[in-house]
């Protein structure tokens, strides 16, 4: 499987960004939302590399199922990732700044909003 702007790895409940976009690149979560990784549309597959240069190899599937291109596994837009990706990574900015001990002037304001850049 080729390496994609996402890796989403379904056993381990994991969200990976890969494309460069500063600090986030390489980031990944555990998201704990068992009603959202027990949709049955998710049931079959192993693992995403979504935005691969492979694009037949996209998704990953348990069984017996051949490799196949993320439109072609009809899940849904990415965003349903990337979303739930974004608002981890802006929990752990909003820790990183409330754990910052340096003066509030020095450390500029909390972040409140985060957004991957489309893909």
């Amino acid at each position: 499987m080729a390496r994609g702007k996402w890796t989403i790895i379904f056993e381990d409940k994991k969200i990976i960004k890969n494309h460069d976009e500063g600090d986030s690149v390489g980031v990944g979560f555990r998201i704990d939302d068992d009603a959202f990784w027990n949709d049955s549309k998710f049931a079959n597959i192993w693992a995403i590399q979504y935005g691969s240069s492979v694009s037949t190899d996209e998704v990953e599937y348990k069984y017996e199922t051949p490799h196949s291109t993320y439109v072609d596994a009809n899940i849904g837009d990415i965003s349903q990732f990337s979303n739930k990706w974004d608002a981890s990574y802006l929990a752990q900015l909003q820790s990183d700044w409330d754990n910052d001990v340096r003066d509030e002037s020095e450390k500029g304001s909390r972040p409140t909003t985060y957004t991957s850049a489309p893909v």
